[in-house]
């Protein structure tokens, strides 16, 4: 999707807007008009899309300092687009999530789970993101009853497909996890072992 630099927009719109309103007065309005219909229309585009496109190219370099800057040129999340909205509510739900802030994220997540997000690849990618929440949280069932809802959904993104498949092998692994942290506390009370023989002290 073509994407404009923020920095260059803000630009485009002191340019546009400044210069049409000073043509205004210089020449007459009408002269001035479509500089600044253009300028107004780069102004409603960052008002409704924000920085969030530009912020997920920079998540894919894992750069979180600077995805957290780009967020910050948002002027208000209220005014984004539904999608763009939902998009920034995600992207700061992760960061907070990687800085270990999980309440934090929880909240920023569950905002975006509020809002009519546009496909099922959206839908599930929070939920499994709810759900792996919870898993760091030790609460396996709640992320069990979580992840459950990405069935419902049809995702057709590749690397989604991925992650779902390796948050279901974790899911599926933690029985034995629990398993053998059970046989671990056993095997450091020691002395009786179940099914087993007392040993008898030794003779003087």
């Amino acid at each position: 999707m073509f994407s404009i630099n923020i920095y260059l927009r803000f630009a485009l719109i002191a340019l546009f807007l400044g210069g049409g309103i000073v043509l205004s007065f210089i020449i007459s309005f009408w002269y001035s008009l479509p500089l600044i219909l253009i300028g107004l229309v780069l102004l409603a585009g960052y008002l409704l899309l924000g920085t969030v496109q530009s912020a997920a190219l920079l998540m894919q370099g894992m750069d979180f300092a600077k995805v957290e800057q780009r967020l910050g040129l948002t002027l208000s999340p209220k005014l984004l687009y539904s999608p763009n909205r939902a998009y920034y509510f995600i992207l700061k739900g992760t960061i907070a999530q990687q800085r270990n802030d999980l309440d934090a994220a929880e909240s920023w997540l569950k905002k975006a789970e509020a809002l009519n997000l546009p496909t099922d690849n959206e839908k599930a990618m929070v939920q499994l993101q709810l759900a792996n929440l919870a898993a760091t949280r030790d609460k396996w069932t709640q992320a069990k009853a979580i992840f459950h809802k990405i069935k419902d959904y049809k995702v057709t993104d590749a690397n989604l497909k991925e992650q779902i498949k390796q948050f279901e092998k974790a899911l599926g692994q933690q029985g034995q996890v629990k398993a053998a942290r059970m046989m671990g506390k056993q095997g450091q009370m020691g002395g009786f072992r179940p099914g087993g023989k007392r040993r008898r002290p030794p003779v003087k």
